[in-house]
């Protein structure tokens, strides 16, 4: 008889934390999904200065602004398409498994962690987790991160790999949450292939597709006792947002949308 896992998701508001949700849940009873506040634009955006200059994050800005509304409005399209042709679900998670919470870092949020005590975490599109969450709480994380690590941490992993010609790298990665950025133990990595008609956009997709067939059978894995870590690739970087005259460049010399 197979062992019963209990299974908390720790979220953000994102599109791929419901499209993990309805994944996983086709596999796996999930108890509950504590679901964090978005990180206000502003602060991201003033502590990503203090780090890369003001500059770098201005022309990151600008890129937001100016130009990625319309890449996505272009992309309609083609998004419903990749949508259709990957079979993510996107019904809203029912709002009774949903428990709000200002931060995934908050006392409260590591007092209902705490309470649930569940065998696992499962992480999607929130902020880093402090070490008072993850020394606190004796269940596992274990995040799905859009990039192949430790040589594509931070975001982006797909554009960035197709930037630099590195298609054996333009994948997904699943791994073990430590307090680091996107450096926890590597358990199952796995790569995709956009088409042509993919972009900025639409590149995420896929990624998170291939991250919940991951997911699934890590979680399988979890619970026949047979998870094993791996090494990660060679490399280590945290690559952002591109700046408005990084797209512009590398859409124009090489080919990448």
């Amino acid at each position: 008889m197979e062992r019963e896992i209990k299974i908390v998701m720790l979220v953000g508001e994102a599109k791929s934390s419901t499209f993990m949700y309805n994944g996983l849940s086709k596999h796996f009873h999930i108890e509950k999904v504590i679901q964090e506040t978005p990180v206000s634009m502003k602060k991201i955006m003033l502590n990503r200065a203090k780090r890369l200059g003001y500059f770098n994050v201005f022309g990151q800005i600008l890129f937001g602004v100016l130009l990625l509304p319309m890449i996505r409005f272009f992309s309609k399209k083609q998004l419903e398409n990749v949508l259709s042709y990957l079979k993510l679900d996107s019904t809203p998670i029912p709002s009774e498994k949903i428990i709000k919470v200002d931060s995934v870092n908050s006392n409260k949020s590591l007092q209902i962690l705490q309470e649930l005590d569940a065998d696992v975490v499962v992480v999607n599109g929130c902020r880093i987790i402090s070490k008072k969450i993850l020394n606190n709480v004796s269940s596992k994380f274990i995040n799905t991160h859009e990039g192949i690590t430790p040589k594509y941490r931070g975001i982006h992993g797909c554009y960035w790999a197709l930037v630099n010609n590195d298609l054996e790298n333009c994948g997904v990665t699943v791994h073990f949450v430590d307090a680091g950025v996107d450096t926890g133990e590597v358990l199952h990595q796995a790569t995709v292939l956009p088409t042509k008609k993919d972009n900025f956009t639409t590149y995420p997709f896929y990624q998170t597709a291939k991250g919940i067939e991951l997911m699934v059978k890590t979680l399988h894995e979890f619970r026949d006792n047979s998870l094993v870590s791996k090494k990660g690739v060679e490399g280590n970087f945290i690559w952002y947002h591109p700046t408005i005259f990084q797209y512009l460049y590398y859409r124009i010399f090489k080919g990448v949308k």
